[in-house]
């Protein structure tokens, strides 16, 4: 215990900056009644940039996402760029990418909770609202996609009176239970760790807030019953939504997988796509948490240098995974013995669009690997920012090379053809980021992006300890 404890001293001497404890939210704790206003001043400021923001966004909701939506059905799906033999284009590349962003939730919160990372508590909340609102703008692209939206009740596998029934070959409707089923459990989950800080903010507003959060609330009272009985809830939901986690966006890769397609066909595709999810997904949460730690008040308390360290080395982890889940597919492909495939290889790299293959790797491989081993890069929010966005770009042009790339170069020839988004495509894509970003803007001002209640009960759990003339930390398990 001498030596070990020498060890720290001489550690924390050398990088006084960087391993000082009381850097670290869980060990510079401040009054409860202090946190609760901090977070009650970020629910209740706006500003005049704000309603600005918001009456941008809602307008780019309706002009660009239902507006061009309303024009494509009036007028017909040949507004758009899908043509033979290309007839899956942008919309099915942004629905598996809000699908893949949809799984930093459950990551964040829910596989995190299980391991007990203690770094996760100030910004579970923020992962959630992210997992229900990419899930929010993900579900309407295949009622986008399905041209004809008011026939959307095919589907559904409900009994009827002509005897219908959907064709469960359709991706169609293996996305629809799949979605519906995340959205439903991933809203449970985020609304389970909301109740005390519901009851929080109740008791700190009135009028129309506080009747709302009253009902929202249901009663809660922090009795030692309903502390226990919510942490049994929580629990249980964190262990049985991870298995939902998974299942969704295998379902989503079976969209593909299971067709005879050349270069889809796949066994590889499941894990493959669940770890694409998670990169885009936690790589979304750092981008997310930066703008918030930059606009809203106090929130660089809780947001800390460590947690960007934290969630770097989990980006540098899963982009790794994914590297060799991608070189592991196109080795498959290569080797396979399909000239079919090969060729489609061929040209991801050296075709007209082959910038995008290589834009994809720059930004997937090349960028996190030379920047966030380096422990400076991962503690710079700014630097971190424009990491995780590169990310997402090249996860986003990933899809775009499975889809319509790989679409556009089958086994006959002749029947090969090059996809352009058309204007009404782009869009509704810029749309439903707009959706995304109106959602998560007015959600800001209405519910606690903090869970106080976690962060308190972190900071009762850790302790500095005196040993010697060092300070250890110390974590104690709470019940």
């Amino acid at each position: 215990m001498a030596a070990e404890t020498k060890l720290f001293g001489k550690l924390k001497t050398t990088e006084q900056e960087h391993e000082d404890p009381k850097e670290q939210l869980m060990f510079d704790p401040r009054p409860r009644e202090e946190l609760n206003r901090m977070v009650m001043e970020m629910m209740t400021t706006t500003t005049r940039k704000f309603w600005l923001w918001a009456i941008g966004l809602g307008a780019g909701v309706a002009v660009l996402l239902f507006g061009a939506w309303g024009y494509m059905i009036s007028t017909g799906m040949w507004v758009t760029g899908l043509r033979r033999p290309i007839y899956w284009g942008v919309f099915i590349v942004t629905f598996v990418f809000w699908i893949g962003i949809s799984h930093a939730g459950t990551f964040v919160s829910a596989i995190l909770r299980v391991f007990k990372s203690e770094f996760r508590r100030p910004f579970t909340r923020a992962a959630e609202l992210m997992t229900t609102f990419g899930l929010a703008a993900g579900a309407l692209y295949p009622l986008i996609h399905l041209g004809r939206v008011w026939v959307f009740y095919f589907m559904v596998p409900y009994p009827n009176a002509r005897w219908l029934w959907p064709n469960f070959r359709s991706p169609l409707v293996w996305d629809l239970l799949a979605i519906t089923t995340y959205l439903l459990s991933s809203t449970i989950y985020l609304y389970l760790p909301l109740v005390p800080d519901l009851a929080m903010a109740r008791d700190r507003t009135t009028g129309l807030r506080h009747t709302a959060y009253k009902i929202l609330a249901l009663g809660w009272r922090g009795t030692e019953a309903e502390w226990f009985r919510l942490k049994k809830a929580i629990q249980i939901f964190a262990f049985a939504i991870i298995p939902v986690m998974f299942s969704v966006h295998t379902i989503v890769s079976w969209d593909f997988a299971v067709s005879q397609v050349a270069g889809w066909h796949s066994t590889i595709f499941g894990p493959y796509f669940i770890i694409g999810a998670i990169l885009s997904g936690v790589s979304a949460v750092v981008t997310i948490l930066y703008v918030l730690r930059s606009t809203l008040k106090h929130m660089d308390y809780f947001l800390r240098p460590e947690h960007f360290d934290a969630l770097g080395k989990l980006i540098l982890v899963f982009s790794m995974s994914w590297a060799y889940f991608f070189f592991n597919d196109y080795l498959l492909g290569w080797y396979g013995g399909e000239a079919a495939v090969r060729q489609i290889l061929t040209l991801h790299a050296s075709g007209p669009a082959a910038w995008v293959w290589y834009t994809m790797l720059i930004c997937n491989i090349v960028i996190p690997w030379l920047t966030l081993w380096n422990r400076k890069i991962r503690r710079t929010p700014w630097l971190m920012f424009i990491i995780t966005l590169l990310i997402n770009v090249g996860m986003y042009l990933e899809r775009y090379t499975i889809i319509p790339l790989t679409l556009g170069h089958q086994r006959t020839p002749f029947d090969w053809g090059v996809y352009t988004p058309q204007p009404v495509e782009i869009s509704i894509v810029l749309g439903t980021f707009c959706l995304f970003t109106f959602l998560y803007l007015i959600m800001s001002r209405l519910i606690p992006l903090v869970p106080v209640w976690e962060v308190q009960e972190g900071q009762v759990a850790h302790t500095l300890r005196k040993v010697g003339k060092a300070e250890v930390p110390s974590v104690t398990e709470l019940d």
